[in-house]
């Protein structure tokens, strides 16, 4: 059997009324009003599942009370689960709540509840942020792009390593992280991430046709004109 969004109003009326409240349908522009005494009202959205216009409804809903809730039909799968744990951390930020409703037996599931949004600060990530910022040279990416081949200053760093060995030849580590100012040029080389470096000896490495072939685009890269 298909599931409508009324289906979802049995049991969020059922939900709001074992807590106290009054409960109407279709008051207004809102799906869902639950008043209890003298409080602010209660304001549920139904919506089978999630969308931005589902979020942009709720918004909208906070002109008229601080107490805004999403509710969606409940799904199995993982894909879903991701989805909740996502939309939650979402409503959160927005001062919203959100609930999900599994109209097979009834149950009402709160997620979050609407409140005020205070993030807490990871520092390790700020610092993480920052040091990469400070060691980037130059802005060599374009704002928005994908992940695949940008240019961070681990790959600025190896392509120094790589102009060296192209230009010198086989060198000891030492010698390569002096010349390059790149302090861990021996482990990188030693990692060897990008296939651009092969040991020649002991401590000595030298440039594969891959690292000759990066630096060829090296300006780009290091971020020089």
């Amino acid at each position: 059997m298909t599931t409508r969004e009324t289906d979802l109003y049995p049991p969020v009326k059922s939900f709001l009324e074992d807590q106290g409240y009054v409960v109407k349908a279709e008051v207004g522009a809102a799906d869902v009003v639950a008043v209890r005494g003298a409080e602010p009202p209660v304001v549920v959205e139904l919506k089978l599942g999630f969308s931005l216009a589902l979020f942009h409804q709720c918004i909208e809903r906070l002109k008229v009370s601080d107490d805004v809730y999403l509710a969606v039909a409940h799904k199995s799968g993982k894909p879903f689960y991701k989805a909740v744990k996502a939309n939650t951390a979402m409503a959160r930020r927005l001062g919203l709540g959100l609930m999900t409703v599994r109209v097979e037996d009834g149950l009402v599931t709160v997620h979050c509840d609407p409140g005020p949004y205070a993030p807490r600060k990871n520092a390790k990530r700020k610092a993480t942020l920052l040091k990469e910022f400070a060691r980037r040279q130059g802005d060599p990416n374009d704002g928005g792009q994908t992940r695949a081949g940008l240019v961070t200053a681990y790959r600025q760093d190896a392509v120094k390593i790589a102009v060296y060995l192209f230009e010198v030849g086989a060198s000891k580590g030492a010698d390569v992280a002096r010349e390059t100012s790149v302090k861990r040029a021996t482990t990188m080389m030693r990692d060897n991430h990008y296939g651009w470096f092969e040991k020649v000896e002991k401590g000595v490495y030298g440039i594969t046709p891959a690292g000759a072939e990066a630096v060829s685009v090296a300006s780009r890269v290091l971020g020089v004109d």
